[in-house]
């Protein structure tokens, strides 16, 4: 793909402080991208605006809440005011919070489903009037597997990322006929502080055969450059060494 697949392309990325949103970001700048990269940590966002200006891009912070319709208000308004137009949406933020239903209480319901779904809603829903204005754009959304699968002790984390993929997937035949192009990417496990004290370790991930984070900005870049006739709606994304069910040997 070439260097600047990105050039003159604005891209807004929520949960850019870390993982998956942060490899994004990085890789949207190195393919010629401007950003405004959305978080709480302005310390994290502060490096990112470094690494920009290494490769003669500018990385804007936006410090907020992404569960806040003030946040996703700003964000949109940063990227038109600065830069003039909005090119790309990735909505990465998100939080995991694992256990067995029993063990999952009211507000980690409220939380994850406000982080990830509600988030999802709110960028969505004010970066669209900008994007349908221009005739052009595409809204990435980072999912999950856990939105196509269900998985043991996961079941109100599922049901925030089935939630995303509904959203998504109805949203991409709303907007396609304004030119808007509107994906799902649904990597399994990436190797990153998510969930990390909330049913994973450190440890536990650092040892597991994940996916990694640039693995999935791989295909946010694959997805943010189609050429103007083509679309990719959902990419699946699993590790290698995924074991192969049904070749069990006695």
């Amino acid at each position: 793909m070439p260097e600047q697949a990105l050039s003159n392309q604005v891209a807004i990325i929520t949960g850019a402080s870390a993982g998956i949103g942060q490899a994004i970001a990085r890789t949207f700048l190195a393919a010629g991208a401007d950003v405004v990269v959305v978080a709480r940590r302005e310390d994290r966002l502060q490096d990112l605006a470094e690494f920009a200006a290494g490769h003669g891009r500018q990385a804007v912070a936006v410090v907020g809440d992404v569960r806040e319709e003030a946040t996703a208000v700003r964000a949109v308004q940063t990227a038109t005011e600065r830069f003039g137009h909005l090119d790309i949406l990735v909505n990465n933020a998100g939080i995991g919070r694992y256990a067995d239903l029993v063990a999952t209480s009211a507000d980690d319901y409220d939380a994850m489903m406000d982080s990830n779904m509600r988030s999802t809603f709110l960028f969505s829903r004010h970066a669209t009037p900008v994007l349908i204005a221009q005739g052009h754009g595409a809204i990435i959304t980072i999912s999950s597997m856990a939105g196509v699968m269900g998985f043991p002790g996961e079941a109100a984390y599922c049901a925030t990322k089935h939630a995303q993929v509904g959203f998504v997937t109805a949203l991409e035949r709303e907007l396609r006929p304004h030119g808007i192009k509107v994906g799902l990417i649904c990597p399994g496990g990436v190797k990153t502080e998510f969930a990390i004290g909330f049913g994973r370790t450190e440890a536990g991930v650092a040892e597991s055969g994940m996916l990694e984070s640039d693995d999935v900005a791989a295909a946010a870049l694959l997805m943010a450059t189609q050429p103007a006739q083509s679309r990719i709606i959902e990419v699946r994304m699993r590790p290698m060494n995924e074991p192969l069910y049904g070749r069990e040997r006695d």
